[in-house]
């Protein structure tokens, strides 16, 4: 069995500015890939930003600057996001890089040569906003702007010899397509005559693109190009060993409004070029305004740096995580993110940071004890953290990662609770070293509880882990150093307070 994980993020269009859905996504894909290292998994990241395309050119136009300048001043909004976000990402590809091109030249031209590209002249309906030519149905459905008829000559690659080929392919590996719903959706759409792909436009049309290796006169359509990006990333064809090291890929973090291009176009063109096709495509769901899709037009699109910038890139990360059921919509309320900063990280995980650190330096010197209590009640929190533990791993690998965070959350109030049963501050006066074992038992669960968030809040846990000395990665029981004098803190999640309207 392979030890590696390669993960990627959908590459991002440049035509605006990132939002919270850039943000989301990008988290998701960075809390998978810190657990995977965790486990003990060698791990490849990979984002980026895909660069060409007519809505480029056209924001470009808006600007008065060139499609190039455009992107090279639109990159770092989104590296500074990243940076603000905590990503680790291991590469960031730009579609427009030389060794971007090069790879899309090359599939291009072996399919081309296989005889699965052909020219011929199209007339149709063509939506500006989607950069492809859609049918009669699809113009009347509403969901697509800027639509012109079109006639002129182009390229088309033989999706359609590949639509049998893909639906065995998805039923004979149900972890292909997730979540399930999802494969659903894309079975029911092969039940259908699959259209061959026009993957050209001219360059009388749009010049912003990667020029077809046969035919200089057009550039390739965007999503022809983008998706190659997966294959570029690890080393396809200028580094075969790190290519066959990550390839195929784990998993394809995407949306659900790109479902098809991932789990039709992708796989055929795959399929084409005779590659593997990747393990598993994993489309979420969209981020809701309260019960409405955000928008631009619209203006209810969350701006993340906002959100860091006011309340910590940590609280955000685990609202994002904790909020959405991978695979389902989920609603940004304002009021349901301060609910949730202030019950979880402020009055459970938080508190009982300061509750156990506060008595230690109190009653103890600022020296952790050396004992866990051995009583009936410490087992029982022993027992339960080797239980979240397995419970935890098993949701993160089955992409429950809101019910994995709430597992550890559940782990962290089953403290509190032992905590207020045991009472040591009281408990102290009378006997002191029973007293200690239970804070050192409180203690080693919190180091655990922090562990297992980690990938989620990077930064916050690590003060947690920093004030009781822990600097392994390892969530079994028994990581806390004898004697170790405790780090001073702050207050780790401040209580955000409502202001009330009366």
């Amino acid at each position: 069995m392979k030890n590696t994980f390669y993960i990627t993020t959908p590459i991002y269009y440049v035509n605006d500015n990132p939002h919270i859905g850039h943000a989301y996504t990008t988290i998701l894909a960075d809390v998978l890939a810190r657990y995977k290292r965790n486990v003990g998994q060698e791990v490849f990241f990979l984002t980026g930003l895909d660069e060409h395309g007519q809505k480029v050119q056209q924001a470009a136009e808006i600007r008065g600057v060139t499609p190039k300048k455009h992107c090279d001043e639109m990159a770092p909004r989104f590296l500074d996001l990243w940076e603000k976000l905590h990503i680790q990402y291991d590469d960031f590809i730009r579609t427009s890089e030389p060794r971007h091109v090069s790879v899309v030249q090359t599939i291009l031209q072996d399919v081309f040569d296989k005889g699965d590209i052909y020219e011929d002249e199209y007339e149709g309906l063509y939506s500006v906003s989607e950069e492809r030519f859609i049918t009669e149905k699809e113009s009347e459905s509403g969901e697509f702007r800027d639509i012109k008829k079109l006639k002129e000559k182009n390229y088309f690659f033989r999706m359609s010899q590949y639509q049998q080929q893909l639906i065995d392919h998805i039923k004979a590996n149900p972890g292909f397509i997730q979540p399930e719903h999802r494969k659903n959706e894309v079975l029911g759409f092969l039940n259908q005559p699959l259209e061959d792909l026009c993957i050209s436009r001219p360059k009388s049309r749009l010049n912003w693109g990667i020029e077809l290796p046969f035919d200089k006169d057009y550039v390739t359509y965007v999503w022809f190009d983008a998706l190659i990006n997966y294959i570029t990333g690890p080393g396809f064809s200028d580094d075969s060993s790190n290519f066959k090291k990550w390839w195929p890929a784990d998993v394809h973090l995407i949306g659900k409004d790109i479902l098809t291009t991932h789990s039709v176009y992708w796989p055929t063109m795959l399929m084409s070029a005779s590659i593997d096709l990747p393990k598993s495509i994993f489309a979420h769901g969209w981020w809701l305004s309260g019960e409405t899709k955000m928008s631009k037009s619209l203006g209810n699109i969350v701006d993340p740096l906002g959100l860091i910038e006011e309340f910590g890139v940590d609280p955000v990360r685990y609202y994002l995580m904790r909020e959405m059921v991978l695979g389902q919509d989920a609603a940004f309320t304002m009021e349901s993110f301060i609910k949730r900063y202030n019950s979880d990280l402020a009055n459970d995980y938080g508190n009982l940071l300061s509750r156990v650190s506060n008595l230690i330096q109190k009653f103890f010197d600022g020296k952790l004890p050396d004992s866990d209590d051995k009583s009936e009640s410490g087992e029982q929190v022993k027992f339960s953290a080797i239980t979240t533990i397995k419970m935890v791993n098993e949701c993160f690998d089955s992409m429950r990662l809101n019910d994995g965070i709430e597992e550890s959350l559940q782990f962290i109030r089953s403290v509190n609770k032992y905590m207020e049963m045991k009472a040591p501050w009281k408990l102290v006066k009378e006997d002191k070293e029973t007293a200690g074992c239970v804070l050192r038992t409180a203690a080693e669960a919190l180091r655990i509880g922090s562990l297992l968030l980690k990938p989620v809040m990077p930064s916050r846990t690590q003060i947690v882990l920093d004030t009781f000395g822990s600097n392994s990665d390892d969530v079994k029981w028994g990581g806390l150093t004898d004697g170790f004098n405790l780090k001073k803190h702050d207050i780790l999640f401040p209580r955000i307070e409502v202001k009330s309207n009366i």
